[in-house]
């Protein structure tokens, strides 16, 4: 398929979603932010659960055909040929934490790959959006990523290596090595910070598809790349390890040091 009229359908539909996220979000965090622990030791609040639950009901309303993956209920028509994506809050613990790097990120898959995405940051009032292999902006404006291809000079940020096992370790250890810099703790805004050229490599473990796909459509149409450690694209089944970059030649370095 190909069709901007539909793109911009999409686009809009999930500003208005997450118009109404930031609302909620930005009211809640000048306050102290109660929660819980689930069953994978990840943090959850009453706001989560709100969001997501006011995203699927738009969703479903709307687009009754599409499928829905997100982080906190059931997926949804998965098989469809449209799947709605939905992290209601990425970085829930910096979202506790009064630390404004939390977003919410809204992806839509088409034939189980990433089409379109919005991180939206309500703190700090930056959006980016985003189609694939098609264009990217921030506030309204296009961004590229960064043309750093020496992985020497490479500026990159990590959520927590926390999250990585003995093996993923080992490996992210080669990476560290050969950058210039690891800033971590960042959630979704780092993936923003990546499509308008501020870093150069993203990399994290341990992440399902609502964490990475809305990145992966920005990334994309800002001129980057998002892939699994092995270089295959990512799709709506892979949970796991994935390594972001601005630039071609950089990413094949740092796959090639991964494999």
């Amino acid at each position: 398929m190909n069709n901007d009229i539909v793109y911009k359908e999409f686009l809009l539909f999930a500003e208005e979603l997450v118009n109404e996220s930031g609302i909620i979000l930005k009211k809640a965090f000048k306050n102290k932010i109660e929660y819980e622990i689930k069953g994978d030791q990840s943090f959850i609040t009453k706001y989560d659960l709100l969001i997501e639950e006011l995203f699927r009901n738009r969703i479903t309303k709307k687009y009754s055909n599409h499928g829905i993956l997100g982080e906190e209920f059931k997926s949804h028509k998965t098989e469809s040929e449209f799947v709605w994506v939905l992290d209601p809050i990425d970085g829930t613990a910096q979202f506790i934490a009064g630390l404004p790097v939390f977003g919410t990120l809204i992806g839509l898959a088409w034939k189980g790959k990433p089409l379109i995405g919005i991180i939206d940051n309500p703190v700090t009032n930056e959006r980016w959006i985003g189609i694939t292999g098609q264009y990217a902006k921030k506030n309204g404006k296009i961004i590229k990523t960064s043309d750093c291809s020496n992985i020497n000079n490479a500026y990159m940020v990590c959520s927590s290596p926390d999250f990585m096992n003995k093996n993923e370790l080992n490996y992210f250890s080669k990476i560290k090595k050969k950058v210039n810099y690891v800033q971590y703790g960042g959630s979704c805004h780092s993936y923003g910070l990546l499509a308008n050229g501020r870093v150069d490599v993203a990399i994290d473990c341990s992440f399902a598809p609502f964490d990475y796909f809305a990145n992966a459509a920005i990334i994309s149409g800002a001129g980057g790349y998002l892939s699994k450690w092995d270089g295959d694209d990512v799709d709506l089944n892979w949970d796991g390890a994935i390594i972001a970059s601005g630039n071609i030649d950089l990413h094949n370095q740092l796959i090639s040091l991964l494999n």
